[in-house]
C-alpha cells in the first residue's frame, strides 16, 4: 500500500485527518505548476530528515529553504561523522552526573542522539574556516549556506563521507543551487566559530560572512520572481525564525517597500506549540491574515503533531505523487 492509499485509509480523524488534508492540498498546489518554500526548525537535520527531504528535492518539488543555522550545519556534521554518533535511549533517565561524562568524551547531546565535537564540529571546521579566510583575503563576501554549498561541490569533504550523500539534503540542495536562507546563523556551532576567529583576529573582517539583512534582501529578490508566475506555498517545520523570518517577506514587500506581490498562496504548518501560551509559532493560521501574510481564501492547516513523525509521510506522499 502506498503512502497516500494508507493514509485514505487510516488517516480519517482529528491530527490525522488533518495530515491526509493537507498532503492532498499540496499534491494538487504543486500539481497546477506551483512553488513551494519548506522551513526548518528544530533539530530536523540530526533527525536525519534528510532521508526523504533530500529526494524531494532532488524531485524538484522544493523551491527554497529557510532553516535555522543548526539545520544547516548537522545535515554536514552527520555527513561526515555518522559512525561517531551516538543514540541514547534511555535520555530522559540521564542523571546530571551522567550528562558531565558525555561532555567530558566530546558529546553533545540533542534529545536521543549525541553528536562528536572533534570527528563533527572541528573536522567541519577545518575545512569551512580555509574557505573563510579565503574570502577574507580576497575581498569577498558570501552567504553563510554559500560557503557549505561551495565546499559540498568541491569534494572538500568527500573522502571521508560517513552517511550516503543521497541522505543529506544539504547536498541535494547544493546539487540544485537551490535558494536557501538561514537567519540568525550566528546562533549555531559554526556561527560561533567564525566570530571566535574574527574575535582572535584569524579573520579579518565579520562581513566577510552575509547576514540576516542580506538575507531578507535576497528573500525579497527571489519572491518577486518566483510569484511573478506562480503561487507560492509555504510549508513550515516546527517555529522559531525559520518559519518568523521568511513569511515576513510578504508584508515587507507591500508594506515598506509599497510594492504589490501575492500573498503565500499555500500554508501548512507542524508545530506542538500551544497558542494560549502566547507563542507566535502556535499560533493559528488565521491570525497570519491579520499580518498581511495570508488572504481569506489561502488553504491552510496546522498539524499539531511531532514533525520528525509527520514530515516524512507527507513528503513521501509528495513523491508518490
Amino acid at each position: 500500500m502506498s503512502i497516500r492509499a494508507f493514509m485514505s485509509e487510516h488517516y480519517r480523524h482529528f491530527n490525522a485527518a488533518t495530515v491526509r488534508e493537507a498532503t492532498e492540498s499540496l499534491v494538487g498546489f504543486l500539481g497546477e505548476g506551483n512553488k513551494l518554500m519548506i522551513t526548518l526548525a528544530g533539530a530536523m537535520s540530526t533527525a536525519e530528515l534528510g532521508r526523504s527531504l533530500a529526494g524531494l528535492i532532488r524531485a524538484g518539488k522544493v523551491d527554497a529553504i529557510c532553516c535555522t543555522g543548526a539545520n544547516l550545519e548537522e545535515d554536514v556534521f552527520y555527513l561526515v561523522a555518522a559512525d561517531h554518533y551516538e543514540r541514547i535511549p534511555n535520555w530522559r533517565e540521564l542523571t546530571p552526573g551522567q550528562e558531565a561524562e558525555l561532555a567530558a568524551r566530546g558529546l553533545n547531546r540533542v534529545t536521543d542522539t549525541c553528536i562528536p565535537e572533534e570527528e563533527a564540529f572541528r573536522r567541519v571546521e577545518r575545512q569551512v574556516l580555509t574557505r573563510w579566510q579565503a574570502a577574507d583575503a580576497a575581498g569577498e563576501r558570501k552567504f553563510p549556506h554559500a560557503f557549505l554549498y561551495d565546499m559540498l561541490r568541491d569534494g572538500d569533504l568527500a573522502g571521508v563521507y560517513q552517511n550516503d550523500p543521497e541522505r543529506s539534503w544539504l547536498v541535494a540542495a547544493a546539487e540544485r543551487d537551490l535558494p536557501l536562507y538561514v537567519p540568525g546563523w550566528e546562533d549555531s556551532t559554526l556561527g560561533n566559530v567564525f566570530a571566535a576567529r574574527v574575535a582572535d583576529g584569524k579573520i579579518a573582517r565579520s562581513t566577510t560572512v552575509l547576514g540576516g539583512i542580506d538575507y531578507l534582501i535576497e528573500l525579497a529578490s527571489w519572491y518577486r520572481q518566483a510569484s511573478a508566475d506562480a503561487s507560492v506555498g509555504f510549508f513550515q517545520i516546527g517555529g522559531g525564525i525559520a518559519g518568523d523570518f521568511p513569511i515576513c517577506v510578504v508584508p515587507m514587500i507591500h508594506q515598506d517597500l509599497q510594492e504589490e506581490v501575492p500573498l503565500w498562496g499555500w500554508f501548512c504548518q507542524i508545530s506542538d506549540s500551544t497558542t494560549s501560551y502566547g507563542s507566535y509559532s502556535g499560533a493559528v493560521p488565521n491570525e497570519k491574515i491579520t499580518w498581511g501574510k495570508l488572504g481569506p481564501r489561502t488553504p491552510r492547516f496546522i498539524i499539531e503533531s511531532d514533525a520528525t513523525i509527520v514530515a516524512p509521510l507527507i513528503f513521501t506522499a509528495l513523491l508518490e505523487a
